[in-house]
C-alpha cells in the first residue's frame, strides 16, 4: 500500500484547444502508464465525438506511477473539459484534488475559460502550476504570454514552466513540480470511511459505478456503505483504481482516487456530489461537494418516422452517463409527442443531438434553443422574469471598440474593464437569451476570431418583455411564438411575419399572417390566393358567362377560407427554427 505522503491528486485546466489532452497523453507516456506502442492521441477522450471534435466532454481520471528523488509516487490526474458548457465537470474535479496545472497556449494567450477555471481552482484553495504550451510553434509568443500569466497570478516569470506537449519537451519537469509543490492529501486512514462522489457511470452488467475521492478511512469489498442524499444503504461489490481501464484492488484508503461498484441499479441512487460513508448520515458530517448543474438552454426534441418511446429510451440511457441532461414529455400540434430537454449550453445540446442520432439511429426535429422564463400573471398584465449571467469577454485591445459595440445591442449592463498585456477583459451583466444563439459567431467575427467569452448564471431578473403570438389563417401556431424585449417588438414582429409569408406555400384562398400581443395586432402579411384560370377554355362568347365563372370561383375561395384549417408543411417549421 502506497504511503499517503507519496500521493498527488491534480487536474489539468485550460481553455478549449490549448493542448490539455495532448499534455495528458505525454504524462501517460513519460510515466509508462501505457506501453509506448499502444499510445494514441487523446488517450483519455473515450468518446468518438471527443476524438472527432478534438475536445474533452467528460472528465476522465487516470492513475500514474512516477519515480522521483529516490521515491515512488502515485499521481492521480483528472482530465477535465475546456469548453464553457462543461465547466460543471471541472467543478466536480476540483473538489477531489489538491492542485491544478494551468495550461495556456503560447500562440493564443489567456482566454476566457482559462480565467473561469482558474478562479474556481483558487476558490478551492488549490496549488496552481502555470504552464505555457506549444512553445515549439513558429508563431509562439512566449514572452508576451509569460507576462500575461505573471500579471494574472502575481508571480515571477521564472515560476512559469514552458513546454511542448506535442514533442514532450518539459513534461518531466511538470511532473517533478507536481510532486514538489502540490501537497499530499489529508485524512486519517484509521477513521471511519468517508468519500466524495465526483462522477458516476452506469454499467449495464454491474450497475452504478461511483468515482470517488476518499477523504478518510478505508473501504473493502463487502463493506456496507451509506449514501447521504438518497438515504440508501448498499454493499461494496468491487473497489479499484483507474489505469485507463478499471483495475480492481483489495481496498481504497484515505487520499486515493478510485471507483466503487456500488451494486445500485439506478443512477438516481448514487448522486454526484454526494457523500458516501460507512456510518449512517446522522453520525458524520457530509463533505462539501460542488454546485449542482443548472440547465440554461432548452429545446424540444421530436422524432421523424419512429416511435416516441424509442426517443424516451435513448434519453433515459444518456441521462445515466450525463446527469446534467434533463427532459420532460411535451406535445406539439405540428410535430406530435416529444420531450422538452434542458442543457448547459448550445455545445451540450449539439453533443446530445449527435449522440442520439449516431448511437440510437434517430431522425430528430429540434426546436429553436431558448431560455426558460418565469411568468407572473398579474391579472391586468403578464410579467416575465428571465435568467441573467455574468459575462466575461477577453479580446485584444485593438478590437475593443467593435466588441463593445456588439455587446451594447444585447441589453448588457457594463461593469468593468481590466487589462493585462495587450488584452482587455470586459465584464458585463447580460440576459442569457441575448448570447445563447449567434452571439459566439458574432463575437468571433468582429474580433477576427481572437475574442473569447465565458458566462456564469447570477439569477433571475424582471424584464420588459412581451410574448409574440402568431396567427396563421386565424389559427394560433404555438411553435412560432416567441418572447422578445418590448424595445424590439415591432422589428421582430415584422421580420417574423415576412419570413412566414415567404415560407408558407400559397393556397386556393388568401391566407393572413398576424403577429399579436394579447389582442393587439403588431404586424400583418397576406399570402395571396393561388390563381386558377377558370375561363381559359372559353373562346369568345358572352362576357356574362365569364363573369359568372369568376364570381363562382371567388365564392368558392371564400367558402374554402371559412371551412378549411391551413396545413403548414413541416419544412416551414424547420426553416423558421433554423433562422
Amino acid at each position: 500500500m502506497v504511503e499517503q505522503s507519496n500521493i498527488r491528486n491534480f487536474v489539468i485546466i485550460a481553455h478549449i484547444d490549448h493542448g490539455k489532452s495532448t499534455l495528458a497523453d505525454r504524462m501517460i507516456e513519460v510515466t509508462k502508464t501505457v506501453e509506448i506502442n499502444k499510445i494514441k492521441p487523446q488517450m483519455l477522450d473515450t468518446m468518438d465525438l471527443e476524438r472527432e471534435r478534438g475536445i474533452t466532454i467528460k472528465l476522465q481520471p487516470v492513475r500514474m506511477n512516477f519515480h522521483c528523488g529516490g521515491n515512488d509516487y502515485i499521481l492521480n490526474l483528472i482530465d477535465t473539459p475546456g469548453h464553457v458548457d462543461f465547466s460543471y465537470e471541472v467543478s466536480r474535479s476540483l473538489a477531489a484534488v489538491e492542485g491544478a496545472v494551468l495550461v495556456v497556449d503560447a500562440t493564443k494567450g489567456i482566454q476566457a475559460q482559462t480565467l473561469a477555471n482558474l478562479q474556481h481552482a483558487i476558490d478551492n484553495n488549490l496549488i496552481i502550476i502555470p504552464v505555457i504550451n506549444k512553445i515549439d510553434l513558429p508563431n509562439a509568443q512566449i514572452e508576451e504570454v509569460e507576462k500575461e500569466i505573471s500579471e494574472l497570478l502575481k508571480i515571477d516569470q521564472n515560476q512559469i514552466l514552458k513546454v511542448s506537449a506535442k514533442t514532450g519537451q518539459g513534461v518531466t519537469e511538470i511532473l517533478e513540480k507536481i510532486i514538489s509543490l502540490i501537497p499530499a492529501p489529508k485524512g486519517k486512514r484509521e477513521a471511519p470511511f468517508k468519500a466524495l462522489i465526483f462522477d458516476s457511470v452506469y454499467d449495464s452488467y454491474r450497475g452504478v459505478i461511483a468515482y470517488v475521492k476518499v477523504f478518510e478511512g478505508r473501504l473493502e469489498i463487502g463493506d456496507k456503505i451509506n449514501f447521504f442524499a438518497t438515504k440508501k444503504i448498499g454493499e461494496t461489490v468491487e473497489v479499484g483504481e483507474f489505469k485507463l481501464k478499471y483495475q480492481a484492488t483489495d481496498e481504497l484508503v484515505a487520499g486515493e482516487i478510485g471507483y466503487i461498484v456500488t451494486g445500485a441499479k439506478s443512477i438516481s441512487e448514487v448522486q454526484v456530489g454526494d457523500t458516501i460513508a460507512s456510518q449512517s448520515p446522522e453520525d458524520v458530517s457530509p463533505i462539501e461537494g460542488y454546485k449542482k448543474p443548472q440547465s440554461f438552454v432548452f429545446a424540444s426534441f421530436f422524432t421523424v418516422g419512429s416511435d416516441v418511446n424509442h426517443l424516451r429510451t435513448a434519453l433515459d440511457k444518456l441521462v445515466l452517463n450525463d446527469s446534467s441532461l434533463n427532459f420532460s414529455p411535451e406535445n406539439s400540434e405540428a410535430f406530435g409527442h416529444g420531450f422538452r430537454c434542458g442543457f448547459l449550453g448550445l455545445l451540450h445540446l449539439e453533443i446530445v443531438k449527435e449522440r442520439l442520432e449516431r448511437e440510437y439511429n434517430l431522425d430528430l426535429v429540434i426546436t429553436q434553443p431558448s431560455v426558460e422564463y418565469k411568468v407572473h400573471d398579474e391579472g391586468s398584465k403578464i410579467e416575465y422574469e428571465e435568467p441573467w449571467v455574468n459575462l466575461e469577454i477577453i479580446t485584444p485591445s485593438q478590437y475593443l471598440g467593435q466588441v463593445m459595440e456588439l455587446i451594447q445591442n444585447k441589453r448588457a449592463v457594463y461593469q468593468d474593464t481590466k487589462y493585462f498585456g495587450d488584452r482587455a477583459v470586459l465584464y458585463y451583466e447580460c440576459p442569457l437569451s441575448e448570447i445563447i444563439v449567434q452571439f459566439y459567431d458574432q463575437l468571433k467575427s468582429v474580433s477576427s476570431g481572437y475574442a473569447s467569452q465565458n458566462y456564469e448564471m447570477i439569477g433571475w431578473r424582471q424584464g420588459d418583455l412581451a410574448k409574440l403570438d402568431v396567427l396563421v389563417a386565424g389559427d394560433k401556431v404555438d411553435e412560432f411564438g416567441k418572447i422578445v424585449p418590448r424595445t424590439r417588438v415591432d422589428s421582430e414582429a415584422k421580420s417574423l411575419a415576412l419570413k412566414l409569408k415567404n415560407l408558407i406555400p400559397k393556397q386556393m384562398f388568401e391566407v393572413s399572417i398576424q403577429i399579436v400581443i394579447g389582442g393587439k395586432i403588431i404586424a400583418r402579411e397576406n399570402i395571396s390566393a393561388m390563381k386558377k384560370d377558370v375561363i381559359a377554355k372559353l373562346y369568345g362568347g358572352d362576357i356574362t358567362r365569364k363573369n359568372k365563372l369568376l364570381k363562382k370561383q371567388a365564392a368558392g375561395k371564400k367558402k374554402m377560407k371559412q371551412m378549411g384549417r391551413l396545413q403548414i408543411p413541416d419544412e416551414v417549421f424547420m426553416e423558421i427554427l433554423k433562422q
